[in-house]
């Protein structure tokens, strides 16, 4: 993401959240990935998992208390280097 986008995403989240908040963080990886991404995220936090139907990719959601939106946006930085990633 550049820096215009982040900027674009930090308002957004600053309109509709109200810091701290929980956030939903939605990936879709491909399956021989899916370790690398559980490794960038705490182990208290709550997750969900699903492989698509052929098990070719995971779909992985995690919800976090975030103190702010420059939060958020710094785990979207740490995952973009992760090969085939999606973040819905």
């Amino acid at each position: 993401m550049d820096s215009d986008r982040f900027q674009s995403l930090r308002t957004k989240l600053d309109k509709h959240y109200a810091w701290p908040a929980l956030y939903m963080f939605k990936f879709i990886v491909p399956a021989g990935k899916a370790q690398d991404l559980r490794q960038l995220f705490p182990l208290h936090i709550t997750s969900t998992e699903k492989q698509s139907e052929k098990g070719n990719y995971v779909s992985l959601t995690y919800q976090m208390m975030m103190p702010s939106s420059q939060s958020v946006i710094e785990v979207y930085q740490r995952v973009s280097v992760i090969e085939g990633i999606v973040a819905l």
